[in-house]
């Protein structure tokens, strides 16, 4: 402690009171300095090979929350509750006064979060702790912090030194800001929540606390921090956008940037991926689920790419430009990839191969492993005999990933994925979205405040129906108020005319299971198409107006994909009346969601274009009132010169 102090004061940096003390009267006190360092404490030293991470609980004994193991190719971690190897969407709770529209703890509860907190404090004080200073999100840009958890949960420290980027004491610059703390208690899930994940959120105007009670990194070391960086951008008036993004370069040399938004289990991961062709070399559109027919098409040649965010976007003003396009700037040091889509060898090379043997330690979670052995993205643990888990995942860092991009960079296209259900007349449901849609940019704003999760969401427990994700598909990891996310998306939209917007879907189309080919078949054709033009005869306005505009044929290398996947209404076993029923689904579920939205702080022209949807809008009445500008003209050399990537179409 005396060592850490004598730094600390060095550089001008003052440890906020309450830390102090707890540091000062703790058990035993560790201070990290690299990954590295804490993938050995994860496994209780540099000799050991695996390891329980266990709590003594009152009334329960000794409780093991996660078996750890020391593999060549990192660490794994397997949790032995199913339940925890998932995130719960509702484990956010808001501790302080500050405006929110989230649920109070106090009204949650039934008692002030102070008591919670000196409980939490004084649990921690008893403990052996492990100690680190972060940065989330980028410096001058992000926000600086400090972890405090019990040593033996190495590996979700480990984790979240991976993902916020851990920064030795001896580097931190002079005036390094505590401006967030992540207190980790594990053992009040048992004592205090029964059994549920919990993460508080406490703020104050120069603080923001989160206490972490539990071990799944996703609702805090990924997500919690995630809300750090979205309370400070409502406060100045920027977004960190939940999307990935990839810059994709075609056979012929173009290239186009891809931001993919939507809620978890939307396809941002997969965005990210490569296309896997079949044994026969052909790439596999989609599987009927009626009749077993398979359609197959031919590509000799698919578009190369360079990843540039996984998950989490900065949007802020010191990198935008006069392009009338947005840029972005990666908000994370590692990615929290989930493989489930990955089942055997040869899924994704490409991932398998940067997994096996990573020029870093990578943490691998809900993989089944042994100690010294390899850990294999493809081969997942079981919730119960003969059921896969449905969340493996692995956390990678960015800089060991091939040809990833680190600065900022121009977005073409924005588009936005949704998990969809199968569709038919006996069966009606929302799974009526074509291979892509193009939407105006007021329609595409309605699509990230309703923000579906989705069909059979692998990513949060429960995660089955047609669910809210809330305003930019970020909302259960925003701390504040609901219509200033709103109008600060809606502004972006404006202040950027120069996008396109693209809606698309995963998993089903209509009757046909198609994975997520319908993203990547997207990517592969309007990176190969540029700025081009449409022709007018190409798209008309779709039959069910909140899909805006749908495609009446496309060609990709010749490949003609069939109109069946283009519109849904086509397809025999759909047809009008099946259609027309799942739009009455997702009309009903607008209208509901959109409510939420009508409040005095709602920007006017937000709550025009809600009023629109709310009485039956067309494609062109979106459009009138934010037109598509530029969305599908040819560049001019004056914007070829403003272009961030320099490119000519």
């Amino acid at each position: 402690m005396k060592d850490l102090l004598k730094i600390l004061e060095k550089k001008k940096i003052t440890l906020p009171d309450d830390i102090f003390a707890l540091l000062n009267n703790c058990k035993n006190i560790s201070v990290f300095d690299s990954v590295e360092q804490l993938a050995s404490a994860a496994v209780g030293g540099e000799n050991n090979k695996t390891f329980e991470v266990k709590y003594d609980i009152p009334g329960k004994g000794e409780y093991i929350e996660a078996i750890i193991h020391r593999v060549t190719n990192g660490i794994s971690a397997n949790y032995i509750e199913p339940y925890m190897r998932r995130r719960d969407p509702g484990t956010m709770s808001i501790a302080d006064a500050l405006p929110s529209d989230k649920k109070r703890f106090k009204e949650e509860f039934g008692y002030e979060f102070q008591l919670l907190k000196s409980e939490t404090l004084n649990w921690l004080r008893k403990q052996d702790l492990a100690v680190f200073f972060y940065f989330a999100g980028r410096e001058k840009i992000g926000v600086g912090g400090m972890a405090i958890a019990p040593a033996n949960a190495g590996f979700f420290a480990m984790g979240l030194a991976m993902l916020q980027s851990i920064t030795p004491v001896v580097n931190l610059p002079e005036d390094f800001a505590i401006d967030s703390v992540i207190y980790v208690a594990p053992t009040f899930r048992h004592t205090h929540f029964k059994g549920r994940q919990v993460v508080v959120h406490n703020r104050s105007e120069n603080r923001h606390e989160i206490y972490a009670y539990n071990l799944y990194p996703g609702p805090s070391a990924k997500k919690g921090l995630y809300g750090v960086l979205l309370t400070k951008g409502e406060k100045e008036g920027w977004i960190t956008a939940h999307c990935s993004t990839v810059q994709v370069v075609s056979p012929y040399d173009n290239l186009t940037t891809f931001m993919h938004e939507g809620a978890s289990g939307g396809g941002k991961s997969e965005m990210l991926q490569h296309i896997v062709r079949e044994q026969d070399g052909q790439v596999l559109i989609g599987q009927n689920i009626v009749t077993g027919e398979k359609r197959l098409i031919n590509l000799p040649l698919f578009c190369l790419f360079n990843p540039v965010t996984d998950d989490m976007a900065l949007c802020h003003p010191s990198i935008q430009s006069d392009s009338g396009k947005l840029t972005v700037l990666d908000a994370e040091n590692a990615w929290f990839i989930r493989v489930d889509s990955i089942n055997e060898y040869g899924d994704d090379p490409f991932l398998e191969k940067i997994t096996i043997n990573p020029k870093k330690p990578l943490l691998f979670l809900n993989i089944k492993s042994k100690p010294e052995c390899t850990a294999l993205i493809w081969d997942h643990i079981e919730d119960e005999p003969g059921k896969r888990c449905p969340n493996p995942r692995v956390i990678l860092p960015r800089d060991v990933v091939p040809g990833v991009i680190s600065k900022p960079i121009t977005v073409d296209v924005r588009s936005f994925g949704v998990r969809t259900p199968p569709c038919s007349k006996v069966s009606p449901s929302y799974g009526i979205i074509g291979l892509f849609h193009i939407l105006p940019p007021s329609l595409a704003w309605l699509w990230r405040l309703v923000s579906p999760r989705g069909h059979a969401n692998p990513s949060i427990v429960g995660g089955g129906g047609m669910e809210s994700e809330g305003v930019g598909s970020y909302w259960p990891f925003a701390t504040g108020k609901r219509a200033t996310h709103a109008n600060i998306i809606l502004e972006q939209i404006i202040q950027t005319p120069r996008m396109r917007y693209i809606l698309v879907p995963n998993q089903h189309i209509g009757v046909w299971k198609v994975g997520f080919k319908p993203q990547l078949l997207m990517r592969e054709y309007l990176t190969r198409r540029g700025n081009a033009k449409l022709r007018s005869d190409q798209y008309q306005e779709a039959r069910c107006p909140l899909l805006g505009y749908e495609l009446n044929y496309l060609t990709i290398e010749g490949a003609k994909i069939p109109s069946r996947f283009l519109q849904v209404h086509r397809q025999s076993e759909v047809g009008n009346e099946g259609y027309d029923a799942g739009a009455r689904v997702l009309y009903d579920f607008f209208k509901n969601e959109l409510q939420n939205y009508l409040t005095p702080e709602l920007s006017v022209t937000g709550r025009m274009i809600i009023e629109a949807c709310m009485s039956g809008a067309t494609a062109e009445d979106y459009n009138s009132i934010i037109p598509m500008h530029y969305q599908y003209s040819f560049l001019t050399m004056d914007d070829y010169e403003l272009s961030n990537n320099n490119t000519w179409y």
